[in-house]
């Protein structure tokens, strides 16, 4: 299986789509649409979690969850 790179606050919604697909059910329950007329939406995890209200330990705490869930080891 391939490695695949962290998911950070700073990764772009299209690439966490297009490597991580699970993660979009992850986003939506927190509130955070990363899809539109099923198109990934531009920008970060952390501008797109901003946009919802999160602070930086709840943006800190979802990347953390999110690489627990989908990262290859």
């Amino acid at each position: 299986m391939e490695n695949k790179k962290p998911i950070t606050k700073d990764t772009f919604i299209e690439e966490l789509v297009d490597n991580y697909p699970g993660a979009v059910s992850y986003l939506m329950k927190k509130g955070i649409r990363c899809l539109v007329c099923g198109e990934p939406s531009w920008g970060t995890i952390e501008s797109a979690a901003k946009e919802k209200g999160f602070t930086e330990k709840e943006i800190v705490e979802a990347v953390r969850e999110m690489n627990a869930l989908f990262l290859i080891k």
